[in-house]
């Protein structure tokens, strides 16, 4: 007993050892944590320093942060939200399915291998890996963009795939004397899984949110994580039960949660060990990677991976600019699903015990999955080094051409479209140009004209009717460009009155110094406004607000003035903080002191 204690504890410290030190060093060097996870349960496992001997049941064990991570992402998937996404779960999903797999079976063929074994290694790498992805998604905050959730519907719909897998695995054993003479007919299973789903369906829609209400009565935070844990692996079970997915009962029961109250606590309870969980599946993928195989055969192994993916991403880019992805989008999926999953794992071992694929094969199989996955990182990193991002579509964009106004706005964000109202109600003639396609759509579905030009060009500035503006507004968000513009603008449009969007006290500085005739920096007026409406609400009159906000304004511009003579670190001393140094007189009383508090002599209010 002592010496399985010594094991069991020298293990998890080996376990958590390799993460700690793997998956740092991995994330330092841009890798991802994904291959930090991968690499360090290769070295600790059956093929490296053997810390660990039976992978396999530890991978298990694992899964269940695969099970965790899909009822979070439920979380977050709202019923109504799915059924939106019907048509491209089983669109958009099943066209990629079976593309690839029928892609991948000719791959398989062309290699000697039956057909039979062909098809289920196919199938099996057809099933990217749910935790990969969307590991790697969230890192790179792509899972709540629409990409991402069209990469989800895939997602759920390969986990549904499964089903059907086995099932045709059991068809062709029954079919060639191989099945289990006691299994229940196919058409009694469907029932029993159709049975089970509709089960967990009524028990999220009726039970989960009365129960959790209960359980808050009781104010034990320990059993609401004893119960959330409870919902998402008894989801999980029953599904597994009846021949459906783990991941798929732990999603379905995240979006039943979804509109819950309780939703947002869940989340919290789950997470730490959805993490735990997610690392440890990640570090048992790597042990399983034979690495005496991968060497004896490495010819064979390195063929059929590299084959293997990019067969595969050649499907789904096919498939996605198909059902209307823009080549970006396209290239991007192909690289994140072009990989096996863990699913091809409990696909192989069934299709072995049928006898659909021999023992090496299998084993073959595993180990260029295994190395899909370690791979896709490398893939999607170099990716976004590389690939080139798609031109925008100038379809229905006009470019600055002939322009006449009297106000010339030159950058066209939230910033400008607020200065402008004030013209367009005095009906100033009014130009507006651009250099964002994606900005000159969004604002005319609001009404404006907008043209597409670059003002740090001369000769845009020039078609834009700049000869012959009484103003120009210099409103780009890029500091840089507002300099380039200024000085352009000064020099060939000396006649202009010139207005300047400034970032913050050093660029004001700098436009002041170039002539600018008036400068605002884009965040001062609108927080004068914000501390305006917080006076008034701790119960200083409005007049007394204004009288404080206007002292505000005035000791800001003394500061400036500081600063134009003296550089950038003058004028300190007109700046109110919150330590114990000495306050700044104010440059005239205020008009009258009404606050409910004295407050320290020089406090506003």
């Amino acid at each position: 007993m002592a010496a399985e204690s010594g094991m069991a504890l020298t293990q998890t410290i080996a376990l958590l050892g390799a993460a700690v030190v793997g998956v740092p060093l991995f994330r330092r060097l841009g890798l991802g944590s994904v291959l930090g996870y991968l690499c360090a349960g290769l070295v600790i496992g059956p093929s490296g320093l053997a810390l660990i001997t039976d992978p396999r049941t530890l991978l298990h064990v694992a899964e269940l942060g695969v099970v965790l991570f899909l009822f979070v992402i439920g979380l977050e998937m709202r019923p109504s939200k799915l059924w939106a996404l019907r048509g491209q779960i089983f669109g958009l999903g099943v066209a990629q399915v079976l593309a690839c797999t029928a892609l991948l079976t000719g791959v398989g063929t062309l290699a000697g291998l039956p057909v039979p074994a062909a098809f289920v290694g196919a199938a099996g790498f057809v099933l990217s890996s749910t935790a990969v992805i969307m590991q790697m998604m969230k890192e790179a905050g792509e899972l709540t963009l629409p990409a991402g959730q069209r990469a989800v519907s895939i997602l759920l719909l390969e986990d549904l795939a499964i089903v059907p897998l086995l099932l045709a695995i059991s068809v062709w054993a029954a079919l060639h004397g191989r099945g289990d003479v006691h299994a229940a007919p196919l058409w009694q299973s469907i029932g029993i899984a159709l049975l089970a789903l509709v089960a967990v369906l009524a028990a999220g829609r009726w039970l989960l949110d009365p129960m959790f209400r209960l359980l808050a009565r009781v104010r034990a935070h320990e059993v609401m994580t004893a119960a959330a844990l409870l919902v998402v692996l008894g989801a999980a079970y029953v599904l597994e039960a009846v021949g459906l997915s783990m991941a798929m009962g732990a999603f379905l029961a995240g979006v039943l949660l979804s509109e819950s109250s309780f939703r947002h606590e869940l989340e919290a309870d789950i997470e730490p060990f959805r993490g735990l969980l997610l690392g440890l599946f990640f570090l048992s993928v790597g042990m399983v990677l034979d690495l005496r195989l991968v060497i004896e055969q490495w010819p064979l192994v390195l063929a059929g991976t590299l084959a293997f993916m990019a067969v595969k991403a050649l499907g789904i880019y096919l498939v996605a600019r198909l059902f209307g992805a823009g080549r970006v989008e396209a290239e991007r999926r192909a690289g994140l699903f072009a990989q096996g999953g863990e699913f091809a794992f409990v696909l192989y071992s069934a299709a072995q015990a049928a006898g659909m694929i021999e023992p090496a094969t299998s084993a073959v199989m595993t180990a260029i999955v295994v190395l899909s996955m370690a791979f896709t990182p490398l893939v999607v990193m170099a990716q976004r080094r590389y690939a080139k991002p798609a031109p925008p579509s100038m379809e229905g964009i006009e470019h600055a051409n002939g322009l006449h106004a009297r106000v010339l706005v030159i950058g066209f964000g939230r910033f400008a479209q607020v200065a402008a109202q004030s013209l367009l109600a005095r009906r100033i003639s009014v130009s507006l140009i651009e250099s964002d396609v994606d900005m000159i759509r969004a604002a005319e579905r609001f009404g404006f004209k907008v043209y597409y030009g670059d003002g740090t060009r001369l000769d845009v500035l020039r078609a834009s009717g700049a000869a012959t503006a009484e103003a120009i507004l210099i409103c780009v968000d890029d500091p840089r460009a507002t300099d380039l513009i200024v000085e352009l603008a000064k020099t060939s449009f000396p006649h202009a009155a010139l207005f300047a969007r400034a970032y913050d006290r050093g660029h004001v500085l700098r436009l002041v110094a170039a002539g600018v005739d008036n400068q605002v920096r884009e965040t001062f007026e609108s927080a004068l406004a914000f501390g305006h409406m917080v006076l008034t609400e701790l119960g200083f009159s409005a007049d007394d607000a204004d009288a404080t906000i206007e002292e505000v304004r005035d000791w800001d511009a003394e500061r400036l003035r500081v600063q134009i003579l003296r550089g950038l670190e003058a004028g300190n001393t007109l700046v109110r903080n919150n330590v114990s140094t000495p306050m700044p007189e104010p440059l005239r009383p205020p008009d009258k002191h009404t606050g409910p508090d004295t407050g320290a002599r020089g406090e506003p209010g």
